[in-house]
């Protein structure tokens, strides 16, 4: 018969706050096969003192066989888990704007054509990875400006245009979205795409230089380089295909 395996978790539980990494750690454990002797820590006093007698700073705590193993990302190292350090480098918000925004493509034409696969479903899918870069930059719009002076070379020297870009991506993304007004949105993308190309290619594959991409956010821990050349080449292909479409040169 398999021994149990059993851990003790110190976590606060106070009625005005309970630890979400406590939670975590818990149903960490849980998952791992662990049977859990759950201490709650209901006061300050009883968690700073808690704190002091380990001679830790944070809490929870988790204790297997007698040993402290320590907090939550403690925890996920011991059981062989990754854990995210600070300032890490990460591609996951631009998967997940471009996954959503693909899957967002198919529906819409599902509904509008009820098949998946469509020319469209492609359009709509670069339109709204557009927008949706767009809302990245515009939730904390000084701090992408001032990242994106580090290699956007229209910006260096016109400071405002790091401000503009992202209303631009994303009127160019809406109207391309709803296939109307192209006579503004294809020149819109076609131009900021093209110095956003320019700009990035210049930076890491003459300068050489190891920048972070401003391309979802002034916050954004991903490397300058292949996803923002992605999106500015995006950019010029759909302002390109809308703008041929427009002057009947492609007929679908």
């Amino acid at each position: 018969m398999p021994q149990t395996k059993t851990a003790r978790v110190y976590r606060m539980v106070m009625p005005d706050h309970v630890c979400p990494y406590g939670l975590k750690t818990v149903d960490l454990l849980k998952r791992e096969g662990f049977v859990v002797e759950d201490h709650h820590l209901e006061t300050r006093e009883e968690t700073d003192a808690f704190k002091a007698k380990h001679g830790v700073q944070t809490t929870p705590q988790t204790f297997i066989d007698g040993q402290r193993i320590g907090g939550y990302d403690d925890l996920r190292e011991h059981f062989g888990k990754s854990v995210q350090e600070e300032g890490d480098t990460s591609y996951q918000p631009v998967i997940a704007i471009f996954g959503v925004a693909f899957l967002l493509g198919l529906a819409i034409s599902w509904y509008v054509f009820e098949t998946v696969f469509t020319i469209q479903a492609i359009e709509w899918f670069v339109s709204l990875s557009m927008a949706f870069l767009a809302v990245q930059k515009l939730q904390d719009l000084r701090s992408f400006s001032t990242m994106f002076l580090n290699y956007d070379l229209l910006a260096r020297r016109w400071v405002p245009y790091g401000f503009v870009y992202p209303f631009a991506e994303a009127l160019a993304g809406v109207l391309m979205v709803a296939h109307t007004l192209p006579i503004i949105s294809v020149p819109v993308a076609l131009f900021i795409g093209t110095i956003g190309a320019i700009s990035v290619f210049k930076a890491v594959y003459i300068d050489k230089r190891e920048l972070k991409c401003a391309c979802v956010g002034g916050s954004s821990n991903v490397p300058l380089g292949f996803v923002s050349l992605t999106e500015n080449l995006f950019m010029i292909g759909m302002g390109l295909w809308m703008g041929a479409k427009a002057l009947g040169w492609i007929t679908l």
